[in-house]
């Protein structure tokens, strides 16, 4: 807990003031003009803490390309890479294209990564006890390719490839996934197509201010693809922004997920993490479907700063009648700082903490808004 404090200390004081004082020993960031075509291209150290993680540090960039975006929305095309690794043995590298063609009238989504990423399992389903807890460790390789068409003035329509290989290369003997009983436990392949859509009017993606976001899309994992399971997953997100004052919004999310068929572990929902429930370990609780609805509140005192409080609550259940009855919620609250790192572009980074219930904890240090 020492160490904790101490490092949200660094975040709050050292970093924050090392980006204020002179911003290019932090973040190095460069504008080439080239037959009228700008690309801004932008370098930062990554320095965070996460439950799944412990301390993690790495190198990250990101490429502007200024003059191909989506006349729209101004949004920009742009490519995002990371190399990470952390304090439990763990490395992740992520590659992330989004690019908007014709003006914007197409967009192409990409995300691949790869990593080696020993973590925690407690089986499977909402009330898996602490005295569960086992390590194992995983080798993935995960490409998702989404392509999308504007219908305006706010709709998209698109498919998507998944291909995710997970290799388990240890469990823990007389632990739940040493059994064979557990679909994924000696590792799994998903690969599918699956079909998207969209309404969205957010202001911007990574950290929106205003607009709305209603995202479905309907995923198919088979053999016939080379999938070590055949099984189906359907997501839908629906997010909303709410202008308060000059200087503060309040965001709201309602997520659910089900899968059917036979899903391998890797595949389920899973609740916790950064992103979508913090407070929990990232697939504390794992099952067939998921739901959560999430409020925050963002306070921006500065331009480059603000202040964030959110409260949350959701499950996991094996099936629909269990998932939406009121037993067994799993709630959290929490709060934290942001700091936009260029003037120009919305890119801000976050530090967060969250308390959930059974002890469950989390501190978060990454890079725009949780949703």
């Amino acid at each position: 807990m020492k160490k904790t404090v101490f490092f949200i200390l660094i975040c709050l004081f050292i970093i924050p003031n090392s980006f204020g004082q002179n911003k290019d020993d932090v973040i190095k960031s460069d504008t080439i003009n080239k037959k009228n075509k700008k690309i801004q291209l932008v370098a930062f150290p990554i320095v965070f803490y996460t439950p799944e993680t412990s301390f993690g540090f790495g190198a990250g960039g990101q490429i502007f390309l200024l003059n191909q975006k989506n006349i729209y929305n101004d949004r920009v095309s742009n490519v995002f890479v990371d190399f990470i690794m952390t304090s439990k043995k763990q490395f992740i590298l992520d590659v992330i294209p989004q690019i908007y063609f014709g003006k914007g009238d197409y967009f192409l989504d990409m995300n691949f990564k790869w990593k080696i990423f020993p973590n925690d399992f407690w089986g499977i389903g909402n009330t898996t006890p602490n005295s569960n807890l086992e390590s194992y460790d995983m080798t993935s390789q995960i490409l998702k390719v989404s392509f999308l068409k504007r219908l305006p003035p706010d709709l998209n329509f698109g498919f998507e490839y998944i291909y995710e290989n997970h290799d388990v290369t240890k469990v823990e003997e007389g632990g739940l996934l040493s059994t064979g009983e557990i679909l994924g436990s000696d590792g799994a392949v998903i690969s599918g197509f699956g079909i998207i859509f969209n309404l969205d009017s957010r202001n911007n993606v990574g950290s929106p201010t205003s607009g709305h976001l209603l995202k479905m899309n309907a995923q198919f994992s088979s053999e016939l693809f080379g999938a070590t399971e055949t099984y189906n997953k359907f997501i839908a997100d629906l997010r909303t922004y709410q202008k308060i004052s000059n200087k503060s919004i309040v965001a709201l999310q309602l997520l659910y997920e089900g899968n059917y068929g036979n899903a391998p572990f890797q595949g389920l929902a899973w609740y916790g993490g950064g992103n979508k429930t913090r407070g929990y370990y990232q697939g504390r609780y794992i099952d067939n479907s998921l739901y959560l609805i999430q409020a925050e509140y963002r306070y921006r005192f500065k331009p480059r700063f603000a202040l964030a409080g959110f409260g949350l609550f959701g499950k996991v259940a094996s099936d629909q009648k269990q998932l939406f009855s009121l037993n067994d919620l799993k709630p959290s609250a929490g709060g934290g700082l942001r700091f936009k790192l260029l003037k120009n572009q919305d890119t801000w980074v976050r530090l967060d903490a969250g308390i959930g219930i059974d002890g469950s904890s989390g501190i978060y240090f990454g890079v725009n808004e949780a949703f």
